[in-house]
């Protein structure tokens, strides 16, 4: 069973409110869909996620296909089952891990947003270890594993088929993603070829049949007319909701969706890919998307930064390590209820990581991607520059993005401290 009902419209923007049931609950929207890529949400129990007001929960296609297989996540009963989560899921297609883990990072890497910096300047490491992994035709994807090379493909009818054996209920058509800076010629090449995927992905979603609910997904880039035409398209087929994938200019991202949502269907939800810093849903909001799925929660706890209603922390700042406030001042949450910013920043979690930092030094001849595999190495970067830039910090970091990195620090993550 699913069904969506829009219970409260705004009257000044696109913004609006509803409910959208599915066979393990309703999603009261608008909804942000909480990530748990591999099954699993980082640091996190599937209780502690349902008690912190979670309704939602989405799992990445392409890494259980590769990892434990789709097969044994159907043997165990479907993803509710095997998570233990009793709420409503979505999984994804796969379609942007398979470009943004493959051949699209030759050609300035898939990512949400054009930023300031040049995506193209990569270091050797990188573009030897990602560019090329990937090769895209008419029928679907190749692509070897970033775990350990291995050869595989993917088509929309695969990624239906996987998609039913994980057992969401919502999935998505197979889909291309582009890099943001993709030319306009590609772009819509790009988006031609999703839209026959898209008939493709719903013909076989039929075939299988089943509970689950498919959204077809509108791409375009940042180019008004792409974007128009792919939400025609798109919405002009018998999908029972819609994704808003590709990427944006940050500053006019509610513009781009504010085109989709005019021209697709009233009555079906529309949820925006890859989007969750709060600035970005609100702007979603308006512009008439119901859901938003991203790893921006987990990615920044990781880090050490904290969102307050006076803009981003960072707890591992030295002047939060004798700060015995809360992190919000009269905040109800737990955490700011039992714990002072001191605690959090205690120094245990330092010698931790330095110990970790000291360990990757002392691995010979051997690359961060050689080591972690893809995207950890990435990750691995984005760390070493944050814990580097902290008051005091161990030259190990340092040392850790001379070896690995040639010195060139994560360029996105400098970025994020300057704003916060």
């Amino acid at each position: 069973m699913f069904n969506f009902k829009i219970e409260k419209k705004s009257s000044d923007s696109l913004a609006r409110a509803g409910v959208i049931e599915t066979p393990h609950g309703v999603i009261e929207t608008p909804a942000f869909v909480t990530v748990g890529t591999k099954a699993t949400v980082k640091a996190l129990t599937p209780e502690m996620v349902a008690s912190l007001g979670a309704s939602v929960v989405l799992a990445n296609t392409y890494h259980l296909y590769l990892q434990p297989g789709d097969e044994l996540v159907k043997a165990a009963g479907g993803l509710h089952q095997f998570m233990n989560w009793p709420g409503p899921m979505m999984t994804d297609s796969g379609g942007f891990q398979v470009f943004s883990l493959g051949a699209a990072f030759g050609e300035g890497g898939v990512s949400k947003f054009v930023s300031g910096h040049d995506p193209n300047k990569k270091s050797k490491e990188q573009a030897g270890n990602i560019a090329k992994l990937a090769k895209i035709d008419e029928d679907g994807v190749a692509f070897q594993s970033h775990i350990d090379g291995s050869a595989h493909r993917l088509t929309p009818e695969r990624s239906m088929q996987i998609q039913h054996n994980l057992g969401a209920d919502i999935i998505f058509a197979f889909d291309e993603c582009t890099s943001p800076l993709a030319p306009y010629d590609y772009q819509k090449e790009a988006m031609e070829r999703t839209h026959r995927w898209a008939k493709r992905s719903l013909d076989e979603h039929k075939r299988l049949g089943g509970p689950q609910a498919l959204f077809g997904i509108v791409q375009g880039g940042r180019h008004q007319d792409l974007r128009q035409e792919s939400s025609r398209v798109i919405g002009g087929m018998d999908f029972a909701g819609f994704g808003i994938g590709g990427s944006f200019n940050k500053e006019d991202m509610g513009t781009a969706v504010s085109w989709v949502s005019q021209n697709l269907p009233e009555n079906k939800p529309r949820h925006l890919l890859g989007i969750g810093e709060p600035e970005d849903i609100i702007a979603g909001v308006k512009s008439g998307a119901d859901t938003f799925d991203c790893v921006a929660p987990t990615r920044m706890a990781r880090n050490g930064a904290l969102l307050t209603a006076r803009g981003r922390l960072n707890i591992l700042n030295a002047s939060c390590r004798c700060d015995l406030a809360p992190i919000e001042e009269g905040c109800g949450c737990y955490t700011c209820q039992n714990y002072s910013r001191a605690y959090l920043a205690h120094p245990l979690l330092g010698p931790r990581l330095e110990e970790c930092a000291r360990a990757l030094l002392d691995v010979p001849g051997r690359t961060a991607h050689e080591i972690l595999g893809s995207p950890d190495d990435l990750k691995l970067r984005s760390s070493m520059t944050l814990f580097a830039q902290v008051d005091g910090a161990d030259p190990v970091f340092r040392r850790v993005l001379e070896r690995y990195y040639g010195g060139e620090a994560d360029a996105r993550t400098l970025e994020l401290l300057a704003s916060s």
